[in-house]
């Protein structure tokens, strides 16, 4: 920086007597000269410091990022993904990979989904069990889906409208749609509301002083006649085939279109879908993890109570994934078959909640046939 002091003013010649100019200093310097009258010839420079532009405002570490990209590579030669998916991911190697998982999903499927259900995918390299975190093993890992928002089936109306069909058609209508999803994920009915029931009771023997507290749900007047006969059934084979054949006999009637969804979901339902033995918990839990559908009669009635009680615990730990398969990226055909679990898992949920809104849109059209929205679920002991 160049300085400058401020000019002096040149004398003047007189006739008087030239006199000497004392020089002024600061006070108690000691004589040293003070910097008097600093400027600067140019202005302050507007940009002294450097901008951020060009900085890194944010990083990331991906441990084991290699075995995302391995996947990320398989998904590609899979045919999904691909230049603009990775654009739009930010180069990010797990976002791209589980949006490319979801993109074979289809956006039609995805929203249908959305309406009745919350499952999150996840890409991992880790699994959680007993609250520790846990690696699958060396060049492995794992694609998960897990609820955290189940889904919801009202069908005792449509029961209704089968047995008035046919004697005992409604029965076999909700036992096979119940065995088809018990085969491939969690749910909640009214076997698990009567298992709550008896907890009740048997707590109530161990606390007499304050039995008249406890309240009690009505869970069997909660099910429909038809429903009540079979809990009795002692020839579990017989009734599955008198429950197939009733389904049969009645495909090209009517309810064909709830028939075929049945159908399509039992056929879907045969293949199981793995859990790896990372994710089970093998009984470890303190109470049932959230179910991914919950099915009962009536909108208010002792099963949905039930429910409500016991879900308030149902997400106080890790949920046992729905589905958990475990693989390599760098197997071609265990990626492939990590793929189709979950185009198969998707493939069965979209055929029961394509079923579950066709039953309420139904319902919507028969609402004034005998709905009682206004039943007490439970009663005092």
């Amino acid at each position: 920086m160049q300085r400058i002091s401020r000019s002096r003013s040149v004398p003047v010649r007189s006739d008087g007597l030239l006199r000497r100019r004392q020089r002024l200093s600061a006070p108690g310097s000691n004589r040293t000269l003070a910097p008097i009258g600093i400027a600067t010839l140019a202005p302050a420079f507007a940009q002294g410091l450097p901008t951020l532009d060009t900085v890194l405002t944010a990083y990331s570490h991906e441990f084991r990022a290699e075995l995302l990209y391995d996947l990320c590579a398989a998904l590609v030669r899979e045919g999904l993904g691909g230049p603009e998916a990775w654009e739009k991911c930010d180069e990010n190697a797990q976002a791209f990979a589980q949006r490319a998982i979801m993109e074979s999903i289809g956006e039609e499927r995805w929203n249908l989904l959305q309406r009745n259900v919350e499952y999150h995918l996840t890409v991992s390299d880790v699994s959680e069990r007993y609250g520790d975190e846990a690696l699958f093993g060396e060049g492995r890992l794992a694609v998960t889906i897990e609820c955290s928002g189940c889904g919801f089936l009202k069908i005792g109306q449509a029961v209704a409208a089968l047995e008035e069909e046919d004697e005992g058609l409604g029965a076999a209508f909700y036992w096979t749609l119940t065995y088809a999803l018990y085969r491939v994920m969690r749910i909640y009915n009214h076997d698990d509301a009567l298992q709550y029931d008896e907890r009740m009771h048997e707590y109530t023997e161990e606390d007499e002083e304050n039995r008249e507290q406890y309240e009690f749900p009505e869970v069997e007047k909660a099910l429909p006649e038809c429903i009540r006969k079979t809990l009795t059934c002692d020839d579990h084979h017989s009734f599955t085939w008198n429950a197939r054949r009733a389904l049969r006999r009645h495909a090209g009637g009517q309810y064909r279109s709830w028939i075929e969804g049945l159908r399509k979901i039992q056929q879907l339902s045969r293949v199981r879908l793995p859990t790896d033995v990372h994710f089970r918990e093998d009984g470890g839990y303190d109470t049932i993890p959230l179910p991914s559908l919950m099915v009962a009669f009536k909108e208010h009635d002792a099963i949905v109570a039930c429910f409500d009680e016991e879900s308030n615990y149902m997400l106080e730990g890790s949920a046992e994934p729905t589905v958990g398969v475990v693989f390599s990226p760098r197997q071609p055909e265990e990626v492939r078959r990590a793929m189709r679990v979950v185009a198969r898992f998707v493939a069965l949920n979209c055929a029961l909640f394509q079923l579950v809104e066709e039953l309420q849109e139904w319902e919507k059209r028969h609402a004034g046939r005998d709905l009682d929205r206004g039943e007490p679920s439970l009663r005092a002991a």
